[in-house]
């Protein structure tokens, strides 16, 4: 996740992601459709799909975590992370600002065994919620003596339960920070480590189907490092402008919500989807401008032959179907 008030700072760089983009693959859309947000529900920010159906949850600016149970119920409140949380002042707030007494949930991942879903809040930190919902349980909000102060992003990795969390910056100004961390929750240990620090305002996570690397997307350094979880350091893994959340696939490839440059405009960034390998190759890219304008997104997730895509300056979920 990363604030909309950054967009505007990328002028160069251009080149490489230029070439990348020709180079690879442009994804045909056959069809595009809008999964709405119930009635004051805005600003969402990342996904979490349930694992053979397209069910999934979605933290929103009002500090809610919604449950999506198909077209015909719809979604449902599903649990919040602040624990005085007051409906009457945080329901339908809509401000790119939250309020820390509401929370704001950021990334999230669902462990498809336990359902248990796992949450990075940005002012309460590493939580965890069980099949009833309601509040999240708090698991974690410090490491090696140092408070979360923007929890931002987690994955799970399915057959061990442990989770990889990024702390997005140390700084209240979240727009700057070159002091972001990778973490590590040990399911079996209930105990957090750190991985990596001095990451340039962490994004995105994403661990690998064997839990031998990590894709971290940095948004202030326009790159995507991976990063190696058996001590061989890590590399920079691909560069894209502003790179937001990373989901992987079932065949272990990644999905970036990222921009596009665009020389027609003063700013130069445009929405895109970009689709790498475990080495940073570009595979595929797809133009989100059609339906998206010049609104970032900030989550693209694959589910069977459909891209689920998520813009927290939106009110709905974009859903494309592809070739």
């Amino acid at each position: 996740m990363a604030t909309n008030f950054m967009f505007l700072r990328i002028k160069t760089k251009i080149t490489l992601v230029i070439l990348f983009c020709f180079l690879s693959p442009i994804v045909s859309a056959i069809s595009f459709t809008k999964i709405r947000l119930p009635k004051n529900a805005t600003r969402p920010e990342a996904l979490a799909f349930e694992l053979t159906v397209p069910r999934f949850f979605t933290g929103i600016a009002d500090g809610r975590i919604l449950k999506y149970l198909g077209p015909t119920i719809g979604f449902e409140e599903f649990g919040f992370a602040a624990p005085n949380r007051p409906k009457s002042v945080c329901d339908g707030t809509e401000t790119a600002n939250p309020n820390p007494v509401c929370g704001r949930p950021l990334g999230m991942a669902l462990h498809h065994r336990t359902n248990q879903l796992y949450v990075c809040d940005a002012f309460f930190g590493f939580g965890v919620l069980g099949r009833r919902g309601g509040l999240v349980t708090q698991l974690s909000t410090a490491a090696d003596g140092e408070p979360y102060r923007f929890c931002n992003g987690v994955d799970v990795h399915q057959p061990t339960g442990n989770c990889l969390i990024l702390q997005a910056t140390r700084h209240s100004n979240k727009c700057y920070g070159f002091d972001g961390r990778l973490l590590k929750y040990d399911a079996k240990t209930k105990q957090v480590t750190v991985l990596v620090r001095n990451l340039s305002f962490a994004a995105g996570v994403a661990v690998d189907e064997e839990e031998k690397f990590v894709m971290v997307t940095e948004f202030n350094a326009n790159r995507t490092r991976k990063i190696s979880l058996q001590g061989g350091g890590s590399v920079i893994a691909t560069i894209q402008p502003t790179p937001d959340n990373i989901k992987r696939t079932r065949l272990n490839k990644f999905w970036i919500a990222a921009s596009r440059v665009d020389p027609r405009m003063d700013s130069g960034l445009l929405p895109t989807g970009v689709r790498i390998n475990g080495n940073g190759t570009v595979l595929e890219t797809v133009n989100l401008e059609r339906w998206y304008g010049n609104k970032s997104v900030s989550e693209i997730q694959e589910f069977g032959t459909k891209l689920y895509i998520v813009s927290r300056l939106e009110d709905f979920i974009g859903v494309l179907l592809k070739h």
